[in-house]
C-alpha cells in the first residue's frame, strides 16, 4: 500500500520523525539508532516505509534504506518477532551487522542487542541463516542523506568505529535540533560518549 514517502522532516519525538508531504504530516515509527540519519528538522527526506494494520488499529514504520525495511521484514518472519520487536532490535544494531552475526550464528552478538535472549537468538539464525542476500552497510539513498556526514566521518577519522559513532549521532542528535551551534555541541557530547565507553 505504501513503498516510500519524499517529504519535509519537522521533527522528531523518541523513536519517531515526522515527515509533510502534500499538506499532511505523517507520524513515523523508526529504528532510534537510525534517527540522525534522516537529517536536521527541515531539511528534505526520504523514508522508506511498512504500514502495520492490526484490529485496533495502524502504525507506519520507515527506514533510511531499502535494505533495512528488507531486514525488518525478515524478522517479522521468525516466530516470537513482531514489528516492535523488530524495530527494537534494529535500534540497537546496524543492518550490516545483524546479517554478519545471522550468517555466522553468532549468538553472543545477538544477545547483546536489547531484548534478545538466548532462545530467540537461536530462532534467528535458524530462521534467517543463508536467506539474507546483499545486506551490508550501505549510505542513505538521495532524500535521506544525513547532515551529520561530516561530523561521522571526523569522528572516524580520530579512529572511533562508524557504527558506534552512527549509533551515538543517531541517538543525541535531536538534542540539539535547531541550535546555531548543534554541529559543534554535538561533536563535543558524541566525542565524550565515544571517548567515555571505549568506542574505538
Amino acid at each position: 500500500m505504501f513503498n516510500r514517502i519524499y517529504g519535509t522532516l519537522t521533527g522528531r519525538r523518541g523513536d519517531s520523525i515526522f515527515v509533510l508531504a502534500s499538506g499532511l504530516e505523517w507520524d513515523i515509527s523508526v529504528p532510534m539508532r537510525a534517527t540522525g540519519l534522516f537529517g536536521q528538522v527541515g531539511s528534505d527526506v526520504e523514508v522508506f516505509l511498512w504500514l502495520h494494520h492490526w484490529d485496533e488499529g495502524m502504525k507506519l514504520y520507515g527506514f533510511p534504506t531499502e535494505r533495512e525495511r528488507e531486514l525488518f521484514l525478515d524478522l517479522n518472519k521468525v516466530e516470537g518477532i513482531g514489528p516492535r520487536q523488530a524495530i527494537k532490535i534494529l535500534s540497537g544494531i546496524s543492518p550490516a551487522e545483524l546479517a554478519a552475526a545471522l550468517e555466522s550464528g553468532d549468538l553472543k552478538a545477538l544477545q547483546r542487542v536489547s531484548g534478545v535472549g538466548p532462545k530467540l537468538a537461536q530462532k534467528m539464525v535458524l530462521a534467517l541463516k543463508g536467506k539474507l542476500v546483499g545486506i551490508e552497510e550501505e549510505a542513505p539513498s538521495r532524500g535521506s542523506a544525513s547532515v551529520w556526514h561530516d561530523l561521522v566521518s571526523s569522528l572516524v577519522d580520530m579512529g572511533f568505529d562508524r557504527k558506534s559513532v552512527e549509533t551515538a549521532v543517531g541517538a543525541k542528535a535531536a538534542e540539539f535540533e535547531g541550535r546555531a551551534d548543534a554541529e559543534k555541541e554535538l561533536f563535543r557530547a558524541v566525542l565524550l560518549e565515544l571517548s567515555a565507553g571505549g568506542g574505538r
